[in-house]
């Protein structure tokens, strides 16, 4: 039987990487992301191996979220994976010196907007009794670094929030897993730092991070797995990673 699978921040990294082995795979896709151009190049890209339609939102709007999902046509209405993946970072300041805009961001999309499309999706999939939902966490949701204090905090939301879907879904027989990567290279830090490419480029210099494509080897392998197995919460860093703080970088 033919899946589909929604994917929020579709368009670059993780979850582009996880469309595209997704579609090698005949999982049917619902890509979501804020970047019209993108979605449609990649729907280009993978219409030719899966069916594919895409959902053009921000995530940080509620209002926009339950629109887009609720529009879905017929054929794409019953959403059996949903991968929680849009999130970034913004800015890497001490509490006293942080933005506050910046910690708007980091809370709308982190953690507001992964909650508004899991309350858009997850009754589908309580009346299907079946379904199941990766939300895309972070080494940063399992201790605080230095100047990390509210993207830490945003994550450490996303660990508790799926702690307790999991358990709040258990009687529907719905799967609830994370997965919680260390430094991957994407466009992340670019973000971050605000379009500042050279810091952006330091923060992987000197060692082999994690690629986009490795993180959505994992998701498959967890969303493919036999029904009674759950990967309920994996956490991933290169080899050269050792905590957020600890890296064996050879400058």
């Amino acid at each position: 039987m033919v899946k589909n699978a929604l994917i929020t921040g579709a368009t670059s990294g993780i979850g582009k990487s996880t469309a595209e082995l997704f579609a090698e795979h005949n999982i049917n896709l619902i890509l979501c992301g804020r970047r019209q151009e993108r979605l449609q190049d990649l729907q280009e890209q993978l219409s030719s191996k899966t069916k594919v339609h895409t959902l053009n939102f921000d995530i940080r709007s509620k209002g926009e979220v339950f629109n887009a999902i609720n529009s879905l046509p017929t054929e794409f209405s019953n959403i059996d994976i949903l991968v929680n993946n849009a999130g970034n970072a913004h800015g890497l300041d001490a509490i006293d010196t942080g933005n506050i805009d910046d910690w708007d961001a980091m809370m709308d999309i982190n953690v507001k907007g992964l909650l508004y499309v899991s309350k858009a999706v997850i009754p589908k999939m309580v009346n299907q009794k079946s379904g199941h939902v990766i939300n895309i966490g972070s080494t940063a949701g399992k201790e605080v670094y230095p100047n990390g204090n509210v993207y830490c905090a945003s994550k450490h939301a996303v660990d508790a929030i799926n702690k307790g879907m999991r358990i709040d879904l258990n009687q529907y027989g719905i799967r609830v897993g994370a997965i919680n990567p260390g430094l991957v290279e994407t466009e992340f830090s670019n973000v971050r730092f605000k379009g500042d490419s050279k810091r952006a480029d330091d923060v992987y210099k000197g060692f082999e991070p994690l690629k986009p494509e490795d993180i959505a080897d994992i998701i498959y392998f967890a969303i493919s797995r036999p029904y009674h197995v759950n990967i309920a919460d994996l956490v991933v860093m290169p080899t050269a990673q050792a905590s957020s703080t600890i890296v064996n970088k050879k400058l």
